[in-house]
């Protein structure tokens, strides 16, 4: 335990630390002349609008000592992290121009996010970005707005947005959520999310770009894309 503690340790102060030193870089680039979103939003009907509440606590990375987060988040809640880093470089990589140029003809693996394994297919990063990154229908799994992660949980870790939102469901290790693995999480939202009592609520907060979520080990988490999202998460277990 003491082993995983200390790995554990040592892995967030890597995290802080590299988040401090990109915040310090202060890059200048753009986002490829495309407003700002990165080429991802091709209309707002590709979006979905309900942000829903945020009850997770919103930290200001500027401020965040590495002390206070190890004693009153990393083993215990989750948070989200704002004002790390400004990301423009990277950024700039990640817009949907530059992603096409460099990676449109390789091949992505497919598979339904889901916690069972079902077939999967290979597609060009091209076929993929330009027919598959659509809306998607609660009753389907699928790619791009209203698609996300169901319910399952791992080690701790951090995900980063950096185009588009992504809303987040969460629970502590002790309270399994009541949900279907085989139904997406916009279906979930839909039909069982307006049911639930007020004990069995879940934490959650939409998550923009430029902003960290941070959650502890085996928290059950859940993810919905409001819009075709940019991300880039880190699993520390």
């Amino acid at each position: 335990m003491e082993h995983w503690k200390t790995a554990l340790r040592l892995a967030l102060l890597s995290f802080v630390v590299l988040l401090e030193a990109q915040r310090r870089t202060h890059e200048q680039d753009g986002d490829g002349g495309d407003g700002g979103d990165g080429g991802w939003s091709r209309g707002s009907h590709l979006s979905v609008d309900d942000e829903g509440p945020c009850n997770v606590d919103v930290l200001d990375g500027s401020s965040l000592s590495l002390r206070h987060f190890l004693d009153s988040y990393a083993y215990s809640r989750p948070a989200v992290i704002t004002g790390l880093t400004d990301n423009a470089k990277f950024r700039s990589l990640c817009s949907k121009q530059n992603l096409l140029r460099e990676y449109g003809d390789r091949q992505v693996r497919l598979s339904t996010a889901n916690t069972y394994s079902y077939r999967k297919a290979d597609v060009s990063f091209r076929h993929y970005v330009d027919v598959l990154l659509g809306p998607q229908s609660p009753e389907v799994l699928g790619s791009g707005p209203g698609t996300g992660v169901p319910f399952h949980w791992h080690g701790p870790g951090y995900s980063e947005v950096i185009y588009g939102r992504k809303r987040w469901f969460l629970y502590p290790p002790d309270e399994e959520p009541p949900f279907h693995p085989n139904a997406s999480t916009l279906a979930w939202l839909r039909d069982v999310y307006p049911r639930l009592p007020p004990r069995q609520a879940p934490l959650q907060c939409t998550v923009r770009p430029g902003q960290v979520l941070y959650f502890p080990t085996r928290w059950w988490h859940a993810t919905l894309n409001l819009d075709a999202s940019v991300f880039i998460s880190t699993f520390l277990g």
